[in-house]
């Protein structure tokens, strides 16, 4: 981006804080960002503080669903923080989104962002990341057109979600238990609240459909975890010589101190095998260390075909990883866990306790697997049936029972 882009769109930001939350969080804002420069732990609230304040989670508005075309063609309106390149949730609902576009629906995406960007300034980089996406970017501070159906995304969105008059059933794309992401207190009671809000949940893998069901009465439907065969795939020239880790510090529900532990316990035990990390650039772990950063789905199924095992820890619902590194040959590690073992269902997963020993013991046993060739073929063919259209139709199914009532 130019500078002069840049400048435009730092400006438009500042407007958009004054005229939605005042001077005085304007210089609070500020104060938190030059502590963040000196240092200081200090994030941007993630969701607007007049959003929670109009959503009186008890009331109980009226369904009001537009009649659907004689065609069955449906609108769905997605409320969504802004997506980024990469990131595994939003990748999912693209390609939900996608799916209902191929069967003729039209999908609108409504950003949500507490920074005060506007949606023309996230646009382009949409349009480059999801390229198949054909639906309109708006928004939804400035109010949300009627639809048939209304998707909360994330638990900031609900809050939209729930205020906005605009006709459409609520609907909520659950992927995660996100109270689980905040120590308890008043972050992770605005998470669980948005459980209560009389939406319908559609959740990512079993766990969390019955989690909502039995903890808070929620309604949910779920859907099956996909595998992109078109990106992650056995190669059969592939020569592997490591383990791989996918190792980030923004997501604490990955684990990455326990993670970098049990990599480190392992390396002392065989210094011969290279470890591969990945997700964001951690600096050196020895000689026998490769560092990828952020890389793209091509490359990190490179990576996946030259390790044995991969570790991929997730302390809520599990990841797409997992899934993708079977499709690779490689066999995952994983927590032991009720959420990862109902969601995984795959008999070439490897669990053991979250302790950095019991972790290195397993990708040791794994590393050394007498003729892991064919351990590999078999982990690959045990999800190549796997298809995010069977999530898409799963989608279609629901919002057809719903809505057409």
């Amino acid at each position: 981006m130019k500078p002069v882009q840049v400048f435009r769109r730092r400006a438009h930001q500042v407007s958009r804080i004054v005229r939605d939350q005042g001077l005085r969080t304007l210089s609070a804002r500020a104060l938190r960002t030059a502590a963040k420069r000196l240092g200081a732990d200090a994030e941007v609230f993630p969701v607007r503080l007049e959003d929670v304040r109009a959503a009186d989670v008890s009331a109980r508005k009226p369904v009001v669903v537009p009649p659907v075309p004689a065609d069955g063609s449906l609108t769905i309106n997605w409320i969504s923080t802004p997506p980024a390149p990469g990131s595994g949730g939003h990748t999912t609902m693209f390609r939900l989104i996608q799916h209902l576009e191929s069967l003729g629906h039209t999908c609108r995406l409504y950003l949500y962002d507490v920074y005060g960007s506007r949606a023309v300034d996230h646009e382009p980089v949409i349009r480059a990341a999801y390229p198949g996406f054909r639906g309109g970017v708006f928004d939804v501070t400035e109010g949300m057109a009627d639809a048939h159906a209304v998707f909360a995304t994330a638990w900031m969105t609900a809050y939209p979600a729930f205020n906005d008059p605009c006709a459409g059933k609520r609907f909520y794309l659950v992927q995660d238990y996100e109270p689980w992401f905040f120590p308890v207190g008043g972050l992770s009671a605005l998470a669980e609240n948005t459980y209560r809000m009389g939406f319908h949940g559609f959740t990512a893998g079993r766990f969390l459909a019955e989690k909502l069901r039995t903890d808070v009465g929620m309604p949910a439907d779920w859907f099956d975890f996909g595998c992109d065969a078109d990106r992650y795939h056995l190669r059969e020239d592939a020569a592997r010589d490591g383990v791989v880790f996918y190792a980030r510090r923004l997501a604490p529900r990955r684990a990455i101190e326990i993670g970098l532990l049990a990599l480190e316990v392992f390396a002392e035990r065989h210094p011969d095998v290279v470890i591969h990390t990945y997700g964001e650039k951690i600096g050196s772990l020895g000689p026998r260390h490769v560092d990828h950063g952020l890389v793209t789905p091509d490359e990190l199924n490179a990576v996946y075909n030259r390790c044995y095992a991969g570790l991929t820890l997730s302390m809520t619902n599990v990841s797409l990883v997992p899934h993708e590194m079977l499709a690779a040959g490689c066999i995952p590690v994983v927590n032991e866990a009720g959420h990862n073992r109902v969601v995984l269902d795959n008999d070439h997963v490897r669990y053991a306790p979250a302790t950095p020993h019991d972790l290195a013991r397993t990708l040791s046993d794994v590393v050394t697997t007498p003729d892991f060739d064919a351990v590999a073929r078999a982990a690959s063919a045990s999800v190549s049936g796997r298809s995010w259209d069977a999530a898409g139709h799963e989608l279609e199914k629901v919002l057809r029972r719903e809505l057409l009532v």
